[in-house]
């Protein structure tokens, strides 16, 4: 029985450490970020809800697991991997800058109160001395961190698959990676080569990749999603109202109060700005930002729901369509699949070992909407926040900075089997909920009304018509 000892979590924690910040240095909330979460902070806080989840378990043991007394070992490997750590985009930027204005404008406003060192006053001082050192230029780019990020996990894979992805692997040419055109993607891209040759002990990176966004951003190109979605401001309808609810309106009175802004000039989208700077300076320079300060927790997990809305109505489950734009995706993983796994001849030439997808969130989030993942039964509103707080579509644990996909095929007695682990966790897949890793033929039996169907010329090519309802069917 193939045996690979779970070290992956326990890895991302110790490189995570080593220069950066100590765990009394990292904000109690830094799980709680959304798509914008650390890769290491989403793995300590899974590991504390795994008794919760039923479709993941976390527990220490073999990584890869087969049925007891068969023989098995990896044939190939296909992986979806999330960009690194990034810089905010150019937008992000305009609205930091905002905030730091609004800021500098309020200078001298405010008086002293009783409260002292923790009045209004003394706050905004603080923040007045951080250096709104954000440009325009860094747009989105990945950052250093971000480049150890996928450095460590390509290392980790090679050594979860060292027959896959040696030398003779990578000197053949015979590792696949495809990327998307953004910087960011092409970036991590590198990054994961540079980790897949360290993990072999090869001293020079000969870097091949190819740009591929019609698998990677497939929902740029389709009509029925853009227009049906994407352009249509009523499909984030529970979006805008979570925006003006209670919670919200709630949260930006209580940070409006403790900077001394007219409740007015404190927009949400500065909330936020001022939320997620919070996390950009804990992703990019490993740093306790004061920004910090201004939140508790359960501020953190309010707006941890908007941004859950958000990817659930515009990337995931909410809308039909969201899905169907990432068919020429799955439809490329499993055509990989069925080629690794096709009998052969001892004279044939082996499938090829490894494919690698450098994506985006919003490259993962449909993908695992196919697969039937992190589907509740009561869908997110802006009306049930409350009654949410064990859902399983928590965009900080699934999609953090390099999230990742991984569909480990095996070479077993029985035949081949297929592995699937969401960041580095195995999942089950929820049609077949008895096996760790099935038989890959009753993987292929449970998702064939995809592979026979999920029509992206039709979905996409009929406009907005048919493609917003809610998802009941995928």
């Amino acid at each position: 029985m193939l045996s690979v000892v779970f070290k992956s979590v326990v890895i991302v924690i110790l490189t995570s450490r080593r220069g950066g910040c100590s765990a009394a240095d990292v904000p109690d909330f830094a799980a709680h970020f959304g798509s914008k979460t650390r890769y290491e902070d989403a793995a300590l806080y899974r590991r504390r809800l795994a008794d919760t989840w039923a479709d993941i378990r976390t527990d220490p043991g073999p990584l890869l697991r087969t049925p007891s007394g068969e023989r098995c070992s990896p044939a190939h490997l296909t992986a979806v991997v999330r960009h690194g750590s990034r810089y905010p985009t150019a937008k992000n930027i305009r609205t930091i800058r905002q905030l730091s204005e609004l800021l500098r404008r309020s200078e001298g406003e405010a008086q002293e109160d009783e409260h002292g060192e923790g009045s209004a006053a003394r706050r905004r001082d603080v923040l007045r001395r951080w250096d709104m050192w954000y440009t325009d230029d860094m747009d989105g780019q990945l950052v250093a961190k971000g480049r150890e990020d996928l450095r460590q996990l390509a290392m980790r894979l090679s050594t979860l698959f060292p027959s896959l992805l040696g030398r003779e692997s990578l000197r053949g040419g015979r590792v696949s990676v495809l990327t998307s055109s953004k910087h960011r993607c092409v970036s991590s891209a590198e990054a994961f080569q540079e980790g897949l040759y360290l993990g072999a002990n090869m001293t020079s990176v000969n870097y091949r990749h190819r740009v591929d966004d019609g698998l990677l951003r497939a929902y740029d190109g389709c009509r029925g999603y853009v227009e049906g979605v994407e352009m249509n401001r009523t499909a984030l309808a529970e979006v805008h109202k979570f925006t003006r609810g209670p919670e919200m309106e709630a949260l930006r009175k209580k940070v409006a109060d403790k900077l001394g802004f007219p409740l007015r000039d404190f927009t949400p989208e500065l909330l936020e700005a001022a939320f997620y700077l919070c996390s950009y300076e804990l992703a990019i320079k490993s740093l306790h930002s004061p920004w910090c300060f201004l939140f508790e927790p359960c501020d953190a997990e309010v707006l941890e729901y908007k941004c859950d809305l958000k990817l659930f109505w515009k990337r995931a489950h909410g809308h039909t369509i969201n899905l169907l734009a990432s068919c020429p995706l799955f439809h490329h993983i499993f055509r990989t699949l069925d080629k690794a796994g096709r009998p052969r001849r001892a004279t044939d030439t082996p499938p090829d070992p490894a494919s690698f997808l450098i994506g985006h969130a919003e490259t993962l989030l449909p993908l695992l909407g196919l697969l039937g993942l992190y589907k509740d039964k009561t869908p997110p509103t802006a009306a049930n926040y409350r009654s949410q707080h064990g859902r399983r579509f928590r965009s900080s644990l699934v999609v953090p900075y390099a999230a990742n996909v991984v569909l480990a095929l095996l070479d077993c007695a029985r035949g081949p089997r297929l592995q699937l682990l969401v960041n580095e966790t195995p999942v089950r897949f929820p049609a077949l909920p008895d096996e760790d890793a099935p038989l890959y033929r009753d993987v292929r039996a449970a998702y064939r009304h995809l592979l026979d169907g999920c029509d992206y010329q039709k979905a996409c090519t009929g406009g907005p018509a048919g493609g917003r309802e809610p998802n009941t069917e995928l």
